[in-house]
This record gives structure tokens, sequence and C-alpha cells, in this order.
């Protein structure tokens, strides 16, 4: 796999949930949510796994852990990272919206903004940031959503109290 840094003032959405007595459950979820992907032909859509570090030293030290990236070809800066883990007895499912300026871009943002790397999604005109939340929206609610349902079936979870909405 190949390894990516996390870093996080980059992150821009984010979700969670942690499914109790969801164990062991990590693998099928990851599959299940790379069938749901494929069968929601969404426009530019890719994915691989990685292994993510939340910082150079971090990973030098060996703290990593495995991620469903999943990109936009007309997004190339905003990637999501999808990760799935046992915690304890429990699964521990969440996403990550990241942006990732080249760059010139990086540069210009920091200029704009004394250093918040944030202000690049400023020059995304009405239909990038359709784009970017159609994108975000459709794999947390058609493929994310959908495989954390199916799970919670499995095992016997009630997942209608789960809170979907991102932060």
């Amino acid at each position: 796999h190949m390894a990516v840094t996390l870093k996080d003032e980059k992150i821009l959405d984010t979700w969670g949930v942690v499914m109790e007595g969801g164990a062991g459950h990590a693998g099928s979820l990851l599959q299940s949510i790379q069938g749901l992907l494929k069968q929601s032909e969404l426009p530019g859509i890719s994915w691989d796994i990685v292994d993510a570090q939340p910082g150079m030293l971090k990973g030098l030290f060996g703290k990593k852990r495995e991620y469903l990236r999943i990109t936009n070809e007309g997004l190339k800066d905003y990637r999501m990272y999808l990760g799935a883990r046992d915690y304890g007895k429990h699964l521990d499912i969440s996403w990550f919206l990241t942006v990732e300026p080249g760059f010139f871009k990086s540069a210009f943002s920091a200029m704009l903004a004394h250093g918040n790397i944030n202000a690049i999604s400023f020059s995304l005109d009405v239909f990038d940031m359709q784009d970017l939340r159609a994108y975000a929206t459709a794999v947390h609610h058609c493929c994310v959503i959908r495989a954390v349902q199916e799970i919670g079936q499995k095992i016997g979870q009630d997942t209608s109290k789960f809170n979907w909405q991102s932060k």
C-alpha cells in the first residue's frame, strides 16, 4: 500500500461512529462500501487502499492505519479517507474529507489567508462546490451509511439511533 500523511489542518469534514459489538467486520464493511461505490457509478470517482499516518514523524515510528482513499477526477485536491478498525469488541468507522492544494495554490492560499489553507475552497466556483458536496454526500449516504446499516442488521445492532451528520 502507498503511505499518505493526513494533516489535521487539511481536514474539511469528518464523520464517525463506533458500532457496538461490530469487531471483526472491518474487512466486510470496506468490501461492501467498494461494491456500493461501483454500483453508484459516481462520475470520475476512483478508490484505492492506502496506509495513512497522522504526521511524518509518527509515520517513521510505525503509527499507520489502513484507509480506503476515494478520489474525484474533477476535484483532484479533495480526497476522502475512510477507515474501519476493531476497537475492543466494537467497530470504529470514520471518514475524513481533506484538501491537498498543489504548490501554487497553497502558496496563493497562504497569501490570501495568512496561512489558512482552507481559504483555497473559496476559489471553487459554484459548480465545483456543487460537485464537491455531491461527491461527499453520495459517498456518505449511498455507500457508507448503507454498508454500516447492512453490518448492523447482520449483528443485530439498531443503527436508527446513529448520528449520520458529518461535522
